[in-house]
């Protein structure tokens, strides 16, 4: 049986323990003809095996995409290490609505105008003084935009290390529960802050309501929980309309095949 690290390109709508399974049938299938082949060529008694071990070394949400690191074999025990490795996202963001859950899963609201601003980012006008002739209640209304000198103002605050609250919606366990269980239950929850470090905050696109970011963070950062909490600094709300994790420490997607490729090829050989 082969020790394997297997780099995936996680499609979106597929969680990362469905996955893990898919790949867990084919591995475990070629073990099976391999123990077959050996043991008629050596005339001992054949011995299936169950399941290959299989996993994986850090969750992404079944909306989001990109690279899933697998192992199997001995490898599985080294799954600690990369779970502490940083990690690299591309996160797209839409401003002036909120989610119950961070992401596109949730309950969405979207925020009236009478609901934006008032955040530690002061907005400013996205025509400045350029036209005039705006009337006043038009220009008021404007005022609630950000333009994108207020948005990079912003995200440049938050580079360095945060306080991040842990969503309710996540993998976490409270009192032996999984959070997200608890939270779909209606259960009151008071969730744990974690000190996390942002180490790079790029934005790639801003054209309202669409917020695009590149995001190098360090192990056990929920970039939902950044996405609104950059939502609340502005003072227009925000929650993740898709994410793409594209580096783990040294690994990265564009060495990774997508699921249905990795797939393919392991059939055919």
């Amino acid at each position: 049986m082969k020790n394997e690290i297997i780099l995936i390109d996680k499609p979106t709508g597929m969680s990362s323990f469905g996955v893990v399974a898919r790949v867990r049938r084919i591995l475990t299938e070629e073990e099976n003809r391999r123990r077959l082949v050996v043991s008629q060529q050596t005339g001992q008694p054949y011995q299936r095996v169950k399941r290959v071990k299989v996993g994986h070394t850090g969750t992404l949400d079944p909306f989001a995409t990109g690279l899933l690191i697998l192992l199997t074999g001995e490898n599985t025990k080294r799954a600690g290490e990369f779970l502490k490795l940083d990690k690299e996202y591309i996160a797209t963001l839409r401003l002036g609505a909120i989610s119950t859950t961070g992401d596109p899963e949730g309950e969405i609201t979207e925020l009236r105008q009478e609901e934006l601003g008032g955040g530690l980012c002061p907005l400013e006008s996205a025509t400045g003084q350029q036209n005039r002739d705006i009337d006043q209640k038009t220009e008021q209304k404007i005022r609630k935009i950000p333009n994108k000198t207020t948005v990079e103002n912003c995200v440049e605050k938050f580079v360095g290390e945060n306080s991040q609250k842990v969503p309710e919606y996540s993998a976490v366990k409270i009192n032996g529960e999984r959070a997200y269980k608890l939270a779909r239950a209606g259960k009151p929850l008071e969730m744990p802050t974690r000190k996390v470090m942002i180490y790079e905050l790029e934005i790639l696109d801003y054209v309202w309501p669409q917020l695009v970011l590149r995001v190098k963070v360090s192990s056990g950062t929920y970039i939902r929980a950044l996405a609104e909490d950059i939502g609340k600094t502005l003072g227009v709300g925000a929650y993740l309309t898709a994410l793409r994790r594209t580096e783990v420490g040294q690994w990265r997607v564009q060495d990774a095949l997508p699921l249905e490729k990795w797939l393919q090829n392991r059939v055919e050989t």
